[in-house]
């Protein structure tokens, strides 16, 4: 059954993927920029933003991450990481957090199978020097560069229109390797037609005019360079993730080196576009991120996108009682309201800085039938001690929001007055439809599957494109 993880990629590795299981792994790491990359949700009267995944590396956070590397032998890669230590110290942090993650990466590959590590300029160089000294030099196969064209940017220095994809087999004489065809040159296409072209050289070594066979050509063999283009931004495959990859990309990477059935594996799957690209073309698959926003989006995807046909999955790494919900919510406290926010579909947002209680912890948008403007629901988390001053700052983030709905969910029991506030809110009516203005949800009523009286279409994220699955895998696309 596929999987999809939440979770650090370097604990779930470790803890859950036997040696030598995966038959392809595609990563797109951060790539060191120094930012934080967030996900927003726009409204006319309301914006929002959360941080989606950090992408800020130093010596602090990565410091059981240097007491570990000493443990790998691996002397190569020890010296070219202390050599990176003197010349680059701003990337070195970053090198340790992606050297022990690319280690077992590799530990899961197959023999026969393959490995890309999707990068940008800034950060290729350095990295494939890391793959290097990890998969060994004459395993290399391609340095691919994914050219696309985006607005040119005011700089002394020519646009930066392209990625890098770092291409490794593990074992390259068992490599596992399927020839893609793409089309030929224009030039190409206008002297010869699609007809087979033969080329030979004369007894002098010379060669002889090219001839054509009446055969009609499948096309070139593909090059390292590959021109996809972005997602537009008005493009319906466009889930306002950051860094989201187009999925062409990833479908040719996958027809490439893998057959139906084959394990994928994405260790960074932000918004699924790996796992979008498996299940199409029938891989099973198995995604890590260590974002709640990341997971709940990704199964959101998949969902819209094949409905009936979605292969099976579980979601592993959340709170599946109780217990251990309390326990990250004890551990952290803002993981857990984003965990729980999640589950409901629904946008976690921050006002300010963290820990400033605004009275609402998340957004969700609803459609109505009938009704043309979709509604706006609050959601607010409370762990500890409730009062019923939580359900007033609920009700005026509400007012001042124009929210029409409002949750509150609690880990404790709610307090009498608190019921008699919601009892008396009364109810938000529209086209016939009747639903509570307030409503509370208990961690334990939301364990037994007690259901919030809410819309039924809910259309906070972004539906991703319905899409049939591939059934004839012997045709592959050129672009």
């Amino acid at each position: 059954m596929n999987q999809l993880y939440l979770g650090d990629c370097l604990n779930v590795l470790r803890d859950y993927i036997k040696d030598e299981t995966v038959d392809l792994i595609y990563i797109d790491p951060p790539f060191n920029s120094k930012r934080n990359y967030n996900i927003f949700f726009d409204d006319k009267e309301i914006h929002t933003q959360r941080v989606a995944f950090e992408d800020t590396w130093s010596y602090k956070n990565v410091g059981d991450s240097l007491l570990e590397l000493q443990t790998v032998k691996n002397e190569p890669l020890h010296t070219l990481l202390n050599a990176y230590k003197l010349v680059a110290p701003q990337v070195f942090p970053y090198l340790v957090m992606m050297t022990l993650r690319i280690l077992e990466l590799h530990r899961v590959l197959k023999p026969t199978g393959s490995f890309y590590l999707h990068c940008d300029p800034t950060a290729s160089h350095y990295l494939k020097t890391i793959c290097d000294a990890i998969f060994n030099v004459r395993n290399v196969r391609n340095e691919i560069i994914w050219s696309y064209k985006k607005w040119a940017v005011s700089q002394k220095m020519f646009s930066r229109n392209h990625d890098v994809i770092l291409f490794y087999s593990k074992n390259i004489n068992e490599q596992k390797f399927n020839i893609l065809l793409q089309e030929r040159a224009e030039s190409t296409l206008k002297r010869f037609g699609k007809k087979k072209i033969v080329s030979a050289i004369d007894k002098s070594g010379k060669r002889v005019p090219s001839q054509t066979l009446n055969e009609e050509s499948e096309g070139v063999k593909m090059g390292d360079v590959w021109d996809v283009p972005i997602i537009a931004p008005v493009s319906r495959e466009r889930l306002g993730y950051p860094t989201q990859k187009p999925r062409a990309l990833l479908e040719r990477i996958i027809q490439a080196s893998s057959n139906e059935g084959d394990l994928i594996l994405d260790g960074f799957c932000g918004c699924g576009t790996t796992l979008d690209a498996a299940e199409y073309l029938k891989r099973k698959w198995i995604g890590i991120d260590i974002s709640p926003i990341a997971i709940a989006l990704m199964k959101r995807r998949l969902q819209d996108s094949y409905k009936t046909d979605l292969s099976k999955f579980t979601i592993r790494g959340v709170p599946e009682d109780k217990e251990s919900a309390i326990k990250l919510w004890e551990q952290n406290p803002f993981a857990f309201q984003d965990w729980w926010i999640m589950e409901f579909e629904v946008f976690s947002s921050t006002f300010g800085k963290k820990g400033a209680d605004q009275g609402i912890d998340g957004l969700g948008m609803y459609l109505i039938p009938t009704i043309e403007e979709p509604i706006k629901a609050a959601f607010q988390v409370k762990g500890g001690k409730v009062q019923s001053k939580d359900i007033d700052a609920l009700l005026g983030a509400m007012v001042k929001h124009k929210c029409e709905l409002g949750v509150f969910l609690t880990i404790q029991s709610p307090t009498k007055p608190m019921l008699e506030t919601i009892a008396n809110s009364g109810y938000y009516s529209a086209a016939g439809f009747n639903y509570p203005h307030l409503q509370i949800l208990t961690l334990e009523e939301f364990f037994n599957r007690k259901v919030l009286h809410l819309p039924k279409v809910n259309i906070t994220f972004k539906s991703a494109q319905t899409a049939a699955k591939n059934i004839n895998q012997s045709h592959f696309p050129t672009f």
